[in-house]
């Protein structure tokens, strides 16, 4: 189980390279995306990186053989610190708030659009407008499909959330008989 204080904690010591400007926030993501493709792709070098049995001296050349010409050098030296405190097994939470982090840098907002049918471009986009007029913020939404929501919408903010649907609805009225 990760530590979610410790990864928003990597997370932003990574956006403070970012606003030293050692490296720009977009530049950082695309290296911490080459480093999760490559996890991702390998397995193994995922569970040798996160396994506590093996040497850290052992990780560090991996990471130094692996990420050479692949990474920035600050990305490098990022991972050999997860290394050094056992915490890469966080890499993946720590992309997550750093990409949280970016977001609001960026001013997005990413949400969960919830809707019992498929919905048309035009209603999409009157809703992302209406998101967008609300929030304050360029909205990025997910588009759901649930038919069990039976109609209506249910909108996801982060912890948020606005339930209009039909099945919310009902439930409700059962409340009040």
């Amino acid at each position: 189980m990760t530590n979610s204080t410790s990864s928003k904690n990597y997370a932003k010591a990574l956006a403070d390279i970012a606003q030293d400007n050692v490296m720009s926030y977009n530049d950082i993501k695309k290296n911490l995306d080459i480093v999760s493709e490559i996890l991702t792709s390998s397995d193994e070098l995922k569970n040798v990186l996160e396994n506590t049995t093996i040497s850290n001296a052992i990780k560090i050349d991996i990471i130094n053989e692996v990420f050479k010409n692949q990474i920035n050098e600050k990305i490098i030296n990022f991972l050999k610190i997860l290394v050094d405190k056992s915490k890469f097994n966080e890499f993946s939470e720590i992309k997550k708030d750093y990409e949280k982090i970016l977001d609001d840098v960026n001013n997005i907002k990413r949400v969960e659009v919830i809707s019992a049918v498929p919905l048309t471009e035009e209603h999409k986009s009157r809703i992302t407008e209406k998101l967008q007029n609300k929030l304050h913020k360029e909205v990025i939404p997910n588009w759901i499909e649930q038919p069990e929501i039976m109609g209506g919408l249910v909108i996801k903010i982060e912890d948020d959330v606005i339930d209009s649907s039909i099945k919310k609805k009902l439930e409700n009225l059962e409340i009040t008989i």
